[in-house]
């Protein structure tokens, strides 16, 4: 019988870490040892990448729409040099974040890249969560490659999580099946299982589970900042990193009144299942839904009928409340946003104000005089709401815990792309800071490379110790609400400064209030 990840006890886990660490390592250095089994990887720039590891067992069949499992052993060497399937999704026009075919149920796998298996001395460990909305997306997308990482000393794991309605979803048949084990959230107990698995395992990379940073982009920003706030996740993790991840759910809703709660998501889930024409009279009956007929229906939006849920257990309030509260993980936190993340057109700028704030341009006149003009208001008021304010506002409280928190704008852009956008728009600064200009879905030149250098060496830097700040690098201040400091990354490379925005974001925050 299998057992959930959620139901093991702390003693077993160091059984299990006990008896992995233990082992004997092979005499080929591009085999590991981990709990499951032999694993050998694929020996490439430079590198060794251990790709399509299962963390937990196969959410399929009776396992769809429950915690996850713990994974099979399996005999002999298994061989790490394809990535696994990617989650089941509806796929979207091309985007560099997706991954390749095929996907399948069959999808709860990571990969892991080092620059050897020595341990010694341990390496501090990155845990990449992608972004996607929730809906689609992987850890297996060739920009998401982690031997950059590995090779300046870091070990890079990255994941894939149940998306959509397999990793999103409520409805009372499964309520009343769970008892009092978590529901809904699959796709976030999905990320807390590999976080479980990394702490057991990452030592056979070489890797050290007492130092490990976890970082996201858009959902997975927000993913990022919901596992500091989820009492199941703490301990897991001992820095964060959040890129253009929200903050604020409500922003994101639609017109919806409050964030998604699990009696709403019930009543969604119900809807959703009577809209198949299914009747179901069991959890079973849901469960024997074909996955393409729950695909074909489509996927939800995020927030609105998507992403997670408020259900009381694994997340028990939005973000901005429980960092309001104290209630989040006091780890080092290094947070930021892009400085044109979704540009609209002059003439929809009210629809924008209205889906967000509940307001137009004529009720916000301090918002509105802080842009220079209409058309730059279009082009940056969305990704200023929904992920420049929140980042400045998160940032500030995390710092008053007295860690170390560091707030970026990502300004650089590409020559190539200059005269069809006034910044850097959503998601695209993702290439640099993996230093993988060359998935770039537009042409860069030797001034991009250089800014992803200074990107990616930032990051490495806070891995490693809780502070970006290294050798060659322009000066990152610290991040407190009285100086209100950030890094600006420009095409003239990174400057510390003032927060350019400061009126901007006074503005927004006082609509909240």
């Amino acid at each position: 019988m299998k057992r959930s990840l959620f139901g093991i006890g702390l003693v077993a886990l160091g059984l299990l870490a006990s008896a992995c660490s233990g082992a004997p390592a092979p005499s080929d250095p591009a085999i590991a040892t981990v709990e499951q089994g032999q694993l050998r990887a694929l020996e490439a720039k430079g590198v060794l990448a251990f790709k399509g590891i299962p963390y937990a067992a196969p959410p399929v069949g009776d396992l769809r729409w429950k915690p996850p499992q713990l994974a099979a052993h399996w005999q002999g060497v298994r061989d790490a040099q394809a990535y696994g399937d990617i989650c089941t999704q509806i796929m979207p026009n091309p985007d560099n974040g997706i991954g390749q075919l095929p996907a399948s149920e069959d999808c709860l796998t990571l990969n892991v890249f080092t620059q050897s298996l020595d341990a010694n001395p341990k390496r501090p460990v990155m845990v990449w969560i992608h972004g996607g909305g929730f809906v689609n997306g992987s850890g297996s997308a060739e920009l998401y490659d982690g031997s950059e990482f590995a090779r300046r000393g870091v070990v890079l794991v990255s994941i894939n999580y149940r998306l959509g309605r397999f990793g999103s979803f409520a409805h009372p048949l499964l309520t009343a099946e769970a008892g009092s084990s978590p529901v809904a959230n699959y796709g976030m107990m999905d990320m807390i299982a590999s976080l479980q698995w990394v702490k057991r395992n990452i030592a056979a990379f070489g890797g050290d589970a007492a130092n490990v940073t976890i970082f996201g982009e858009s959902a997975g920003g927000m993913a990022v900042q919901k596992l500091m706030t989820a009492p199941s996740a703490r301990g897991l993790f001992h820095k964060a990193i959040v890129q253009s991840g929200a903050g604020r759910e409500n922003v994101l809703l639609l017109d919806k009144p409050n964030p998604r709660g699990l009696p709403s998501a019930l009543d969604d889930g119900k809807a959703f299942i009577s809209s198949l024409g299914v009747t179901a009279m069991s959890a079973a009956d849901l469960r024997a839904i074909p996955a393409a007929k729950i695909l074909g229906a489509g996927d939800p939006s995020t927030f609105s009928g998507g992403g997670p849920i408020i259900d009381g257990k694994l997340i028990t309030q939005t973000v901005a409340d429980a960092f309001a509260a104290g209630q989040q993980a006091k780890v080092p936190y290094l947070v930021g946003y892009n400085s044109a993340e979704f540009p609209s057109k002059p003439e929809d700028v009210d629809a924008s104000l209205t889906r967000t704030l509940r307001a137009t341009s004529a009720d916000l006149p301090a918002l509105v005089a802080t842009y220079p003009d209409k058309e730059d208001m279009a082009a940056r008021i969305v990704g200023d709401i929904i992920f420049g304010e929140p980042a400045r506002y998160l940032a500030g409280i995390q710092s008053a815990t007295g860690q170390p928190t560091f707030l970026y704008r990502f300004d650089v852009l590409s020559v190539a792309v200059q005269s069809r956008f006034k910044g850097m728009p959503h998601a695209q600064e993702r290439q640099y800071v993996f230093n993988t200009l060359h998935t770039s879905p537009w042409p860069t030149d030797a001034n991009d490379q250089k800014q992803a250098d200074f990107a990616i060496a930032y990051w490495v830097n806070f891995a490693k110790t809780g502070d970006p700040n290294g050798a060659g690098l322009p000066a990152w201040p610290k991040y407190a609400t009285a100086t209100d400091q950030l890094l600006d990354f420009t095409n003239a490379g990174p400057v510390a400064k003032v927060s350019p925005h400061k009126a901007r974001w006074d503005a927004i925050k006082a609509r909240y209030q």
